[in-house]
C-alpha cells in the first residue's frame, strides 16, 4: 500500500512515505501494552495538561496545518482551519470534562452497597478516513488518551502527512512514546494488530466493506468494535419550512468539504407543491458555485480526494442515468486540472434504481417529491443507511416528532449536518454502531467494572 500525498487540485505527487514494518509493529504493541499497565497506575488528571497542550498547538498553527490538510486531500483551505479549530475543542472539552465523567458510578441495591468504576481496557486500533484527516482521529484519541487507552493509527494512504503531524502534535505535547503511534502498514497487518492479545477494541470509519472486513476480524478474536460506515442523510423540507432558511442551509447541506461528508444531506425530500421551486433554489446556488484553487479564499467548491474518487463518482452517475435518472443540473466535465467534479443534481430516481441505496460521495444531490410527511418519514426510512438527518420546519414540535420517527442516529432540527465535542456521534443500520464524541465516546472502550460489598 503506497501512502503518498498527491494534490488534489493538480494530480501533482508531493510526498512519498515509506511503510512500516512488522517489526516496527511488535515494537509499538511492546510500548503501546507497556504504557497501558503503567496508565492503570496514574491517575487520570496526569493526562489533562498534556490534553490541553495539543489543543493549544492547534489553535498556534491552525493556518500551517490547514495547508498540510488541503495539500493532503483537496478541502479548502478554509475548511481545513475550521476543522483544526474543531479538533483543539475537542482535545480542550476531554481534558477539562473527563475526570467528571469517568467517576464511579454508585448502585442502588438493598443487598449491599456498590458502585462501577469506569477503567482503561487496553490498546485500541483505529482504523480512519481521508475526509477529515484530523477530525476522525481526534474523535477517538482524545477520549481514549484520557481514559488511558493507548492508540495506534492506521490513517487513509491518500492523507499520509496530516497523520503523521497530528502524531508529532501529540508527542511535542509531552505525551508518552505510545500514546499515539500512526503507522504506515497494509490491510494485513492491521489484521494481525487486531488478533495481538494486547489490543483490546478497534474502532473504524469507512465503507460498508472495510467496516464488515474489520467487524469480521474483531469478531473472530472478541474484540470490541466501533463503526461509523456513512450514509445517505435525509433532508426533509415540511410544510411550514422557512424557505429563507431552505435557500441559506441547504446547498451547503450537500456541498461542503465537495460533498464528501458521511453525514452531509444527500437526499432532500420536497413536498410537491414547494418540488419545482425548490429545484430553482439548488440549481442557482449550484450553478453560482466557484471550482478552483482551494487554498484561494474565493473558491467554494474544491477537488475530489483523489483521481479514483472521481472516477468512481463519475460511474455511480451514469448508473443512476441509465436506470432513469434525470439529470436537472450539472454532471459536465470541469475545463481545468486537478480531480472536480461538477455539482450536480439527479431527480426521478426511483427504488428499483440501483443508485437509490448507495452513498454518493461528492456533490451531487438527489431531490425526491413527496405528498405529504408520512410519505416523507416512509422514503427517508427506506435505506439501508441511518446515519444523520435534517428536519426544517417552524412548528419545531411538530419537526421533532418527525426527527423521532426517522430511523437513524442523528437528528438536526433547522439545520444541516453538525458536530460539536459534547454530542454523541454515529449511526445504526449499515452506517455502523457505537459512539464517538461526548460522554458516550469517552466510554466506548471502558470497562464498567462493577465493586459491590454486600450486607452482612
Amino acid at each position: 500500500m503506497a501512502y503518498q500525498t498527491i494534490y488534489p487540485y493538480t494530480g501533482e505527487l508531493l510526498e512519498t512515505f515509506e511503510n512500516h514494518t512488522d517489526q516496527d509493529v511488535e515494537a509499538t504493541l511492546t510500548t503501546a501494552h507497556n504504557l497501558y499497565k503503567q496508565w492503570r497506575n496514574e491517575p487520570i488528571s496526569s493526562r489533562r495538561p498534556i490534553l490541553q497542550k495539543v489543543a493549544d498547538s492547534l489553535r498556534e498553527n491552525a493556518d500551517e496545518l490547514a495547508s498540510i490538510i488541503t495539500h493532503d486531500m483537496g478541502k479548502l483551505v478554509k475548511e481545513s482551519k475550521g476543522e483544526v479549530l474543531l479538533c483543539a475543542d475537542i482535545a480542550e472539552y476531554y481534558a477539562n470534562e473527563s475526570e467528571s465523567l469517568l467517576k464511579p458510578v454508585p448502585l442502588e441495591s438493598p443487598a449491599g452497597e456498590g458502585y462501577y468504576a469506569k477503567q482503561s481496557t487496553g490498546v485500541i486500533m483505529a482504523v480512519e478516513p481521508w475526509n477529515f484527516p484530523f477530525y476522525q482521529i481526534m474523535r477517538v484519541f482524545a477520549p481514549n488518551f484520557m481514559v488511558g487507552n493507548p492508540m495506534i493509527l492506521k490513517d487513509a494512504s491518500v492523507c499520509p502527512k496530516s497523520a503523521k503531524v497530528f502524531a508529532d502534535i501529540v508527542k511535542e505535547a509531552g505525551a508518552p512514546e505510545g500514546s499515539l503511534t500512526n503507522l504506515f502498514i497494509n490491510y494485513q497487518q492491521v489484521a494481525d494488530i487486531i488478533a495481538d492479545k494486547r489490543v483490546s477494541g478497534v474502532c473504524l470509519t469507512g465503507s460498508e466493506r472495510g467496516g464488515a472486513a474489520i467487524a469480521k476480524t474483531a469478531g473472530e478474536n472478541l474484540k470490541k468494535t466501533t463503526l461509523e460506515l456513512g450514509g445517505n442523510d435525509a433532508f426533509i423540507i415540511l410544510d411550514d419550512a422557512d424557505w429563507d432558511l431552505v435557500k441559506e442551509i441547504a446547498p451547503q447541506a450537500r456541498l461542503d468539504n465537495a460533498g464528501q461528508v458521511c453525514t452531509s444531506s444527500k437526499r432532500f425530500i420536497v413536498m410537491e407543491d414547494k418540488y419545482e421551486e425548490f429545484l430553482e433554489i439548488l440549481k442557482e446556488s449550484f450553478a453560482n458555485q466557484v471550482l478552483g484553487d482551494p487554498m484561494d479564499e474565493n473558491t467554494t467548491v474544491a477537488p475530489l480526494s483523489s483521481k479514483s474518487a472521481q472516477t468512481g463518482l463519475q460511474k455511480q452517475v451514469q448508473m443512476a442515468i441509465d436506470h432513469g435518472a434525470t439529470v436537472v443540473y450539472g454532471n459536465e466535465p470541469v475545463d481545468q486540472p486537478g480531480f472536480f467534479f461538477m455539482p450536480t443534481i439527479l431527480t426521478d430516481i426511483t427504488p428499483d434504481n440501483p443508485i437509490f441505496d448507495q452513498e454518493m460521495f461528492g456533490p451531487v444531490a438527489t431531490v425526491y417529491k413527496v405528498k405529504n410527511t408520512q410519505e416523507a418519514i416512509e422514503l427517508a426510512n427506506n435505506s439501508s443507511y441511518g446515519l444523520g438527518n435534517s428536519i426544517i420546519g417552524q412548528d419545531l414540535e411538530e419537526a421533532q416528532k418527525v426527527a423521532l420517527q426517522i430511523e437513524t442516529g442523528m437528528s438536526w432540527i433547522n439545520s444541516a449536518w453538525g458536530t460539536l465535542p459534547e454530542l454523541p456521534f454515529g449511526g445504526i443500520k449499515n452506517s455502523g454502531f457505537g459512539r464517538e464524541l461526548g460522554e458516550l465516546g469517552l466510554n466506548a472502550f471502558v470497562n464498567e467494572h462493577l465493586v459491590f460489598v454486600p450486607k452482612k
